[in-house]
């Protein structure tokens, strides 16, 4: 596989559906899929296509053993077979200091999002920083699925602008 534009990484998810929106999205940004476990989900053959994911198999995943394994890549360490490496971190969370859309992205950057019950831990934000999706509604954050949309487009738009 190519090398992707970026990486977009789930922190124990634990809805497969979301998943499942979010490897498409990877596909069609070209970017690489990061699945930190425990999940809440099976993504093995069987479980992929009897959730109807036909294009699951074309997703460039990979998984890391646990939120630890996933730091030391992003620090440096040698990942799973596949990983690459990491660049740039990118924390999406509701309770971000900054907004998104002041990023200037970088080939090899890595957006990060956390559980849908939960988001990312809190001293794991505090650590790393937090980059947030601006709402001028009532709700605390938007579906992952729906934010990982808004980020890796504006990421593609900066680093493929000729698509645009």
């Amino acid at each position: 596989m190519p090398a992707p534009h970026f990486h977009v990484a789930l922190v124990e998810p634990e809805i497969g559906g979301n998943a499942g929106n979010i490897g498409r999205l990877c596909l069609n940004v070209g970017a690489r899929l990061h699945l930190v476990h425990p999940l809440g989900f099976q993504t093995d053959e069987k479980a992929v296509r009897r959730a109807g994911l036909d294009y699951w198999k074309h997703v460039d995943c990979v998984e890391h053993a646990d939120l630890a394994a996933f730091d030391a890549w992003l620090d440096g360490a040698a990942g799973p077979a596949g990983a690459g490496a990491a660049g740039r971190v990118w924390p999406l969370s509701s309770h971000g200091a900054h907004s998104y859309a002041t990023i200037r992205f970088e080939p090899g950057d890595v957006l990060v999002f956390g559980r849908e019950s939960v988001g990312l831990p809190e001293a794991w934000v505090a650590r790393r920083g937090g980059w947030r999706i601006p709402m001028v509604g009532a709700t605390r954050s938007l579906n992952v699925s729906n934010a990982a949309a808004v980020v890796a487009y504006a990421a593609l738009a900066q680093l493929r602008p000729d698509l645009f």
